[in-house]
């Protein structure tokens, strides 16, 4: 399998636009956050209706709630192309993925939404060009499309086939609404037989209780645990979100270090020897409710560039220490109220 990582939104974006641009026959998006206020610096919305003009086939499926300012008109327009836009609303789950496929045979996938907010972001992003990968990450966006009440029986096919069942697809997804969770089973079972260590990067803090106690008992095995987390996200209470779980944590030995820049990226690294990329957030949401998709690999040369991405980011960054955060009284509330969400969903 080719590939190849994007450790910015930036880099992301113009290795998107120019797969973009140089598709024959289709171009398929799933995005938690795609918005067309990126015109001015990367013209995803004109390049795709240059494309759909040009006779290549754009499906876009976008979650309603992530994508919630994209203009309508912007959405009326691209439908009258042709560009067939779809919108995932469902009441108690979001598509969280951020999936891009061009001719069916390039897929990019990682944590990078389209948003001009997020541009100057640390994030991963992953380029792959493999027939059995990318067939993979198809199948699993046409979950999706069908979900949302694509008609389009080419991708439909996609979802109906058993796809090589005889070989373990290096794609895992959190697909609440089809009973699928291979992401979560992933991440218990690498954790449970790690031996030497476990590096984590997330933007947001929250572990469900399971995981958390499953670090803990890693830390009993003397496994080495270090978790590196933005010292200011995008929303500012969980910054206080993020200190509050460290410290909790912090006297298990987990080792937490804080990112002076906003880092969005979410990996799994155990053992030096194996290595996940995908949508997930470290939180119940991401492993119980939202859709994702996440791609491991055990290729000596991708975990090798993982690792040295997580130890540059981590050289940037300070060891967390407990310190005296004041909160007013309504920043008090917010982070129990979430704390409390976070626990029982």
């Amino acid at each position: 399998m080719k590939y190849h990582l994007y450790t910015t939104s930036k880099k992301a974006w113009s290795a998107m636009i120019k797969s973009i641009a140089q598709a024959k026959k289709s171009i398929y998006i799933e995005m938690y956050i795609f918005l067309d206020d990126t015109t001015a610096s990367y013209d995803f919305i004109g390049l795709l209706k240059k494309q759909a003009l040009a006779g290549v086939e754009v499906v876009i499926i976008a979650d309603a709630f992530g994508s919630l300012e994209m203009k309508k008109n912007t959405i009326t327009e691209l439908r009258q192309i042709g560009v067939e836009f779809l919108l995932f609303s469902h009441f108690w789950h979001r598509t969280h993925r951020k999936i891009v496929v061009v001719d069916k045979r390039i897929a990019f996938v990682g944590g990078v939404n389209i948003e001009q907010k997020i541009i100057n972001w640390q994030d991963i992003q992953i380029k792959m060009a493999g027939n059995k990968t990318v067939k993979a990450v198809l199948r699993s966006l046409a979950r999706t499309y069908q979900s949302c009440g694509g008609r389009k029986k080419h991708i439909l096919a996609y979802y109906e086939k058993s796809i090589i069942k005889k070989i373990k697809s290096l794609v895992l997804e959190s697909l609440p609404i089809h009973n699928i969770n291979s992401l979560k089973e992933y991440y218990k079972d690498k954790i449970i037989s790690a031996q030497k260590s476990i590096k984590i990067t997330t933007p947001y803090l929250t572990p469900p209780r399971w995981l958390m106690a499953l670090l803990d008992d890693a830390r009993h095995r003397n496994v080495e645990i270090e978790i590196l987390f933005p010292k200011n996200t995008d929303h500012k209470i969980f910054d206080k979100i993020n200190h509050s779980y460290a410290s909790q944590l912090l006297p298990t030995g987990i080792k937490f270090y804080s990112n002076p820049k906003m880092n969005h990226a979410k990996i799994l690294l155990v053992d030096d020897a194996e290595a996940l990329v995908g949508s997930q957030n470290l939180d119940s949401l991401s492993f119980g409710h939202n859709l994702e998709v996440g791609v491991f690999f055990k290729q000596k040369e991708i975990v090798k560039e993982l690792n040295q991405i997580f130890d540059k980011w981590k050289s940037q960054s300070t060891p967390f220490q407990v310190t005296a955060i004041r909160l007013n009284c309504w920043e008090r509330i917010e982070v129990k109220i979430i704390r409390l969400f976070f626990s029982i969903i």
